[in-house]
């Protein structure tokens, strides 16, 4: 397991207690709670084709057989995330609407946004952290092909290279600045919306490097178009043995970066309703089938309970925070 599945101790055990009873309870309280009653609308607030949309159509697929009930995406792209964010936000709090994130909506909003509309911690209540996949640094064919060549000629020429990103204060930029400032390179950022818009600009030559998940990237990589420089990890990917660690291809030591996804329904849901979920998902994650699809993907599934994914995202916004605060970035 990567770093980022890890939780404290009792932050563990509490997991497992609560899972082995999740298991069971919240299934046998489906008619007491009646719920669903109708189709879920699971929104996801970046668009399609990046690696978010991909690991939520998966979960949909999964969700709706275990409960019996259809699941709908619904993209809701814009403002870092926040545009899909604020539509949960203002849902009804009845579990039919829910929230498919990533750290840069759940965690860092608040950290980053001058005028945030809303508080993740008091706004949304959490069902589960899913899991995720590691942050790359890629480059087209025409720009430099190691990680290394990359940030020495970009020292060289500080205003020679851009970098795209699914969006301006999003986990893959913050990531990537924080390379760039551990690495004392330059290279300008060009903000998209989402990897699907972020990729095409990369082999288009609007930029030369882009920042990425692993399972959104393997694709342009394996097919040749693109080249994965590194990967922020402690390993190499057994999807992708020939992409070296940050560590290799440049000495910074502990440079892992892992986008997360997470689940959550607005604030005020029936608590008997979130442990169905999180029973649910919990069942979805250990489906065999989608463990295989999501590993095709470069994607890790994790269990979670509401508390440990909570104090999880607690504990990541305090992690983040100092590299925020060194970098400067901001949401407008």
């Amino acid at each position: 397991m990567v770093h980022f599945l890890h939780v404290k101790r009792r932050a563990l055990f509490a997991a497992v207690a609560c899972l082995g009873f999740a298991a069971a309870a919240p299934f046998s309280a489906l008619a007491q709670t009646n719920f669903p009653t109708k189709t879920i609308r699971l929104i996801v607030p970046f668009p399609a084709g990046g690696p978010t949309d991909i690991f939520a159509r998966q979960y949909a697929i999964g969700l709706s057989r275990v409960l019996n009930q259809s699941v709908i995406v619904d993209n809701k792209a814009g403002a870092s995330g926040a545009i899909g964010s604020l539509e949960v936000k203002r849902s009804q709090p009845d579990g039919h609407t829910l929230l498919f994130g990533t750290a840069s909506n759940l965690a860092l909003y608040n950290l980053m946004a001058l005028k945030p509309q809303y508080d993740y911690l008091k706004d949304f209540t959490t069902v589960a952290v899913v899991g995720g996949s590691a942050v790359v640094i890629m480059s087209n064919k025409e720009s430099p092909q190691t990680l290394k060549a990359l940030i020495d000629q970009a020292k060289a020429n500080p205003t020679k290279f851009r970098y795209g990103s699914p969006g301006q204060g999003t986990y893959l930029h913050l990531s990537m600045e924080r390379f760039l400032l551990e690495s004392g390179a330059k290279i300008e950022h060009i903000p998209y919306k989402g990897s699907g818009q972020a990729k095409p600009a990369l082999l288009g030559g609007q930029t030369e490097t882009m920042v990425d998940a692993l399972g959104s990237a393997l694709p342009l990589h394996q097919g040749g178009q693109a080249k994965i420089l590194a990967i922020a990890a402690n390993k190499r990917s057994s999807l992708a043995p020939d992409v070296p660690t940050v560590n290799e291809a440049l000495g910074i030591k502990g440079f892992e970066a892992v986008l997360w996804n997470g689940i959550a329904a607005p604030a005020g849901t029936p608590k008997a309703v979130i442990d169905i979920l999180a029973a649910a998902t919990a069942k979805v994650l250990k489906d065999p089938g989608l463990v295989e699809q999501l590993k095709q993907l470069a994607m890790e599934p994790t269990d979670s309970t509401p508390e440990s994914a909570t104090e999880y995202i607690k504990e990541e916004m305090m992690r983040w925070k100092p590299v925020i605060e060194k970098t400067g970035l901001r949401i407008e």
